[in-house]
């Protein structure tokens, strides 16, 4: 698009924008589904969230999936998150079952959506059209925080929307509509648990809306609470939670390099695996002793090894103490909404409005049990705890007087913890109306916004390493009592604990390795919003209303981050004090914690932008049908990452064909470099590097935001063809999209290697973050992100509907069917850096984009009765595209291009039934079985003892029992 006409449109936008805050008008709901105001000429008007543009009779260009409120409550989920994801263009999306493994990630409990398996932070998530305050430091929002009772209507933009919309939707838009001239009161309780008498969950929801001054004032409340028990951790050893039987510790078992030159794949997928560089209460693995274990009271005895030993994992034998399934499959969560809106009508078309929304999502979860070492122990011959018999073993047969010991620490007299709380508090002032303006009508809206998201996270039970090697380093002292061998350690109040056998715990030496305050991290996020948008028509031309929308935004966004002292290093807000006393045998530049060690940061940036977008109708004929062209452009001007522009040219056309519709979108899409990715905290750990001579060079690695960084820009093309309800077939409606969405300039990191050798290269960006020539303990490199990587995904969206009224047959009631489905071509990552190959995702199981995702419901109701059947697809696919699968005569594997023996993964089919009962007109009782045949969890091993699963594509809880009421007065 010419720089000249894009700063016209842009100037013509700001003008008009604020043009609509000085005129009076008529009033209009801004986000409203069908029925809608009538525009003054009686033609019924909707903003779809796919264009700021009211449209009148006239489908968007770029595709729109829209969940009203009674597909949300068929679905009967506690949480609208849970339905959402369903969706088969929702890919990648986090939430309770996701990231129970860490404690370090930032989104422990985090419900955000992703499209297209772009990434949440390429998902821009909105409520009424509006911003929301991050609830983490990339800037996504938890869906958990929103008032989900007052919803009637998601919309799932699945094309690039950033022209209407602004930075972050690069994979598309969710925008949340609530009901805003709700009426009476209305009431929802809903409780439920799995099979397995699990993940007990239960719902209240309530909100009342009521007219006052002849309903000049409109006041609407909401309040909700949900609370899901969550899925604890069922401890050590091959047990799956609660009865469960699919868990069979899965895992990929590496062969040696012997192995590989001999034609042996280098991955083989096990089950039973037994990891051999640990036992549960202590394994000798090395040297003379290799394969003692432990047993009750400290007793040694012979490790039962499996069969089939190959590198670290043997299959069998004795794997009670394998940590694997000690991750929690879906956490503990509780979330609390308060919601109020007050609006007062200025006059009969203008109103003005306040928006109150507070809300706290707390979870709790366990990401593994114990800690385990695994062989990376060195235990001194002397140790007081081992027994008489060991110690003079290895006196003899350890010339050192070392030898090395891995252990789950099973004897822990609790499994760590992770609670993360989040707190919003979002405030909105705004006004919608309308006005005429040259003899035609005309609608705004402008709001300004301020919210505030506060993040803390503790972690319980968990181990200072330091403290656990100085503890479990325990000898006599000359009286005779076992102490901590180091003076200084015992100085600092150590404690020592046996960690050899089945031995209870001393729990002066458990407080003293895991102290009460663990690690901590507070998070402060906020943002402000202002905001004008006007849209209407133009002009009439010959072939209809020439409209327009636009707007201007200010944003700005900042957050600041501290830990605690042992994690973030002490500073001015990281102090010493009572939770977090003074230990001189910790490191004070922190990272002491066994994880969870999190440090200090803070950042802002401010943005303003202008967009302008139009409707031309250009075609009206009996002989050619109806077209219409959207275009849009959006200037962008970031505080940090300097000027951006996004564009959108779309194109529909109402053939003459009966019921057929051709759509088009092209746009340019943005996504500007978030606060994390910024402003990062600095951390810092040693590593080697080797310089231009090949020589070995020891360098600390400082991880590190980059405030230089640019904004991602994307490219999305989509083509549709629609078909709805034709003569020959009323009641149906069939649209198939092709997507193809290629993202250059990908903000991704580096390693320290990767950076020095292109420095070397001549990367001249990268040169100023490495530093290797200078004297000895000074050379660093700053492992930061920069825009080198790139992204292209493609496929096809298919979506159909039918509708039948069953007594046209001479049968009760109404038959629904609706199926979506998209199917995934190609999801193409680049890193960008020398050395590497683009890799494949599409299909690859361990990611988040199967080739098929589809959801299909059948559904029948007959005004008292309803019942409904879903079906949820996810199809077969790989480990890995990149992987060469192969039994024997395997080529040599390379870091691009493993082999692997089988590179299949199943995929899952699973059946959903739900039945709704009338007892009043606009109240009901209900009840839904998910996972109907309980289908187990597909098993997708990783190279290390993990639970083995994909819990963003696979249901991993089983099958869940839900009932409930909803009641509306």
């Amino acid at each position: 698009m010419p720089t000249q006409f894009r700063k016209t449109l842009i100037q013509l936008a700001v003008a008009s924008a604020c043009g609509a805050l000085a005129i009076p008008g008529h009033a209009q709901e801004a986000q409203a589904p069908a029925p809608a105001p009538a525009a003054a000429d009686g033609v019924t008007t909707v903003v779809v969230s796919g264009s700021r543009i009211a449209a009148r009779g006239f489908s968007q260009p770029t595709p729109t999936t829209t969940l009203t409120a009674d597909d949300l409550a068929k679905a009967a989920k506690p949480n609208l998150f849970e339905t959402l994801i369903e969706l088969p263009a929702l890919q990648g999306s986090t939430g309770r079952t996701t990231f129970t493994y860490s404690t370090s990630s930032g989104v422990q409990g985090l419900s955000s959506l992703s499209l297209r398996g772009l990434g949440t932070i390429r998902t821009l998530t909105l409520l009424d059209g509006q911003r929301v305050v991050g609830a983490n430091v990339t800037g996504v929002t938890d869906v958990s925080q929103f008032p989900q009772l007052l919803v009637k209507r998601v919309d799932v933009v699945t094309g690039g929307a950033s022209a209407s919309y602004g930075s972050d939707a690069v994979g598309g838009v969710v925008n949340f509509i609530t009901d805003k001239k709700f009426n009476g009161f209305k009431f929802n309780a809903e409780g439920g648990m799995t099979k397995y008498h699990d993940d007990k969950n239960g719902t209240l929801q309530a909100a009342w809306g009521r007219g006052f001054a002849n309903d000049r004032l409109h006041v609407e409340v909401s309040g909700e609470f949900t609370k899901e028990n969550g899925i604890d951790s069922p401890g050590f050893g091959e047990v799956g939670a609660n009865g469960r039987t699919w868990f069979m510790n899965p895992a990929l078992q590496e062969s040696t390099k012997a192995m590989q030159a001999a034609g042996a794949p280098r991955y083989k997928s096990i089950l039973h695996a037994q990891h051999v560089q640990y036992a549960k209460y202590g394994l000798i693995t090395s040297g003379p002793l290799k394969g003692t274990a432990f047993g009750p009271g400290g007793t040694p005895h012979p490790f039962q090894y499996g069969t089939n030993c190959v590198g670290n994992f043997c299959v069998g034998g004795d794997l009670s103490g394998s940590v694997g399934a000690g991750t929690n499959l879906a956490m503990d969560l509780k979330r609390q909404v308060a919601y109020t809106r007050l609006s007062w009508d200025l006059d009969a078309d203008n109103e003005i409005y306040v928006t109150g929304n507070w809300a706290q999502v707390k979870s709790v979860f366990s990401p593994n049990p114990g800690a385990a070492k695994q062989a990376n122990l060195g235990i001194k011959c002397d140790n007081a705890y081992l027994p008489a018999s060991v110690a003079a073993d290895c006196a003899s047969g350890y010339p050192n007087g070392v030898m090395q010991v891995g252990t789950a620490n099973a004897e822990f007299p609790a499994n760590i913890t992770v609670h993360p709380t989040r707190t919003q508090r979002r405030f909105v002032l705004g006004a919608d109306g309308r006005f005429g303006l040259f003899g035609k009508d005309w609608s705004y809206d402008a709001y300004a916004e301020h919210g505030e998201n506060t993040t803390v996270l503790r972690v319980r039970d968990i181990t200072l390493n330091r403290r656990y090697n100085y503890a479990i380093d325990a000898v006599r002292d000359a009286s005779g009592n076992v102490v901590c061998r180091d003076a200084a350690a015992r100085a600092n109040g150590c404690q020592p604990i046996d960690i050899f056998g089945d031995v209870p715990i001393n729990m002066a030496g458990w407080s003293y390795i895991a102290p009460l305050n663990g690690p901590l991290q507070h998070t402060d996020s906020s943002q402000n919003v202002v905001s004008a948008n006007v849209h209407g028509d133009v002009l009439e031309a010959w072939a209809g209303p020439i409209s327009m929308a636009a707007g201007a935004e200010w944003r700005r966004e900042d957050y600041s981050v501290y830990g605690d002292p042992y994690g973030a290093g002490v500073d001015l807000q990281s102090r010493y004090g009572p939770d977090y006393p003074l230990d001189t045998t910790l490191a004070a530049g922190g990272d002491n914690w066994f994880a969870g060690n999190y440090h200090n940061g803070r950042g802002a940036f401010n943005v303003k932008e202008a967009y302008v977008e139009f409707n031309v109708p250009f075609l009206k004929s009996a002989a050619w049908g109806e077209a219409n062209l959207n275009v849009a452009d959006r200037q962008e001007k970031y505080s940090t990452a300097g000027n951006a522009n996004a564009w959108k040219i779309g194109a529909t056309w109402k053939t003459p064909v009966d019921g057929l519709r051709l759509r088009a979108v092209s746009s340019k899409d943005v996504r500007a470099p978030n606060l994390s990715e910024l402003y990062a905290a600095m951390t810092v750990t040693n590593q080697a590097v080797n310089n231009a001579q090949g020589s070995s060079v020891q360098v600390q690695q400082r991880n590190v935001g980059n405030p230089d960084l640019a904004p991602e820009v994307a490219r999305n093309n989509s083509f549709g063809i629609v078909l709805s309800q034709p003569r020959w077939a009323r009641g149906f409606n069939l649209s198939v999209d092709y997507y193809d969405i290629k993202v250059r300039n990908v903000i991704n990191s580096l390693g320290p290697q990767q950076e020095v050798d292109l420095c070397y290269a001549g990367y001249q960006n990268v040169c100023a973050a490495v530093s290797i020539n200078g004297p000895a303990g000074t050379n660093y490199v700053l492992a930061q992100s920069f825009n080198f990587a790139s992204l292209h995904t493609r496929g096809v969206d298919l979506e159909t509907a039918y509708r039948t009224n069953l007594r046209d047959y001479g049968l009760p009631g109404a038959f629904t069917l609706r199926g979506m489905a998209t199917r995934t071509i190609h999801s193409v990552s680049d890193p960008g850096v020398p050395g590497t190959t683009p890799s494949e995702g599409a299909g690859a199981m361990t990611g988040s984009t199967p080739k098929w995702k589809a959801l299909v419901t059948e559904s029948w109701d007959d005004g008292k009765l309803g019942v409904s059947l879903t079906e949820r697809w996810v199809s077969a696919g790989v480990f890995s595209n990149e992987f060469i699968e192969c039994q024997t005569d395997c080529p040599l594997p390379t870091a691009a291009h493993p082999t692997i023996y089988d590179n299949h993964i199943a995929g899952a089919t699973y059946v959903d039934f739900g039945a709704t009962y009338r007892f009043a007109k606009e109240s009901m009782l209900y009840f839904k079985i998910d996972n109907l045949a309980d289908r187990g969890a597909v098993l997708v091993p990783q190279t290390n003892l993990s639970i083995g699963i994909n819990p963003g594509i696979y249901d991993v809880i089983g099958r869940t029992y839900r009932a409930g009421v909803r009641m509306t007065f």
